[in-house]
């Protein structure tokens, strides 16, 4: 079985780390560069960076933050927000992203995850899905909302899912919006229903409280990844107790590994 990874997520808010609670609120969390470069000292498996007012303000991505981040850390790097053409996503990865990551446009324009995809390869191609229970017709579907979870869309969030797998998705991030901050663990149905409606990897988002919540979502939610935020940076636990955590419930998990920081050099981009 292959490792299951611990992703950190940093919502960047001019410039600076923010944390909400279902997507509102939000409290300053610290400078990006400083808390990547933490998350990789203690040992996180991926990081994620999202500019979450770029759609909503109809601007492009804060590339030189996604660059200072990328020549400080050597873990793979997604980032995404305020990505609207395949140019946009092009020159993320020429600014150190590993994978870029496309929500609101995905929806609107959902050509662009297949020309991402012919371009830089479904591996590089995430799609951000933010789910929120509503009724619709007298009853409860998971609805897709976009703009930072400020417009709905009608879309189903397990249809929308195979979807983009089809049009060469090569991983999502499920952040379920009525969790988001919550602490009070993720929601494992939604999670479930996405993991086994697709064959590419699903990253659980939206509502760690405790280490337990992080191995509930790969156990129970059949995530292949779990995505937090508030509980590591607020220090209320540490990407190694987790991965201990995961270790004595049997989950496969890379061991922490010191990271050589003296290096800054930036990680050549060719595409």
């Amino acid at each position: 079985m292959l490792a299951k990874r611990i992703i950190p997520c940093l919502d960047v808010e001019r410039g600076r780390v923010v944390k909400g609670t279902r997507f509102l609120d939000l409290v300053d969390a610290g400078d990006p560069v400083s808390v990547a470069a933490r998350y990789e000292a203690e040992g996180a498996d991926e990081l994620v960076f999202l500019d979450i007012t770029a759609s909503h303000e109809g601007r492009a991505i804060m590339l030189d933050v996604v660059r200072r981040v990328s020549e400080t850390i050597f873990m793979p790097f997604t980032v995404g927000g305020g990505i609207r053409t395949l140019d946009d996503a092009v020159r993320l990865i020429h600014a150190g992203a590993e994978k870029v990551s496309i929500n609101s446009s995905a929806v609107r324009t959902p050509e662009l995850i297949t020309a991402v995809a012919d371009r830089l390869g479904s591996c590089a191609t995430v799609v951000n899905i933010d789910p929120k229970r509503v009724v619709r017709d007298g009853r409860e579907i998971w609805e897709v909302f976009v703009n930072g979870g400020r417009v709905p869309t009608g879309l189903e969030a397990v249809d929308w899912a195979r979807r983009v797998e089809l049009l060469g998705a090569g991983e999502i991030v499920l952040t379920c919006m009525d969790r988001d901050g919550t602490r009070d663990g993720y929601d494992l149905e939604i999670t479930a229903a996405v993991s086994r409606a697709v064959g590419i990897p699903v990253v659980a988002s939206g509502g760690a409280g405790r280490p337990e919540h992080l191995a509930d979502a790969i156990e129970q939610g059949g995530a292949d990844a779990a995505l937090a935020a508030g509980i590591f940076h607020f220090g209320e636990c540490t990407i190694r107790e987790v991965k201990e955590l995961f270790q004595r419930r049997g989950i496969p998990v890379r061991p922490v590994a010191t990271t050589n920081h003296g290096d800054t050099r930036p990680r050549d981009r060719t595409v």
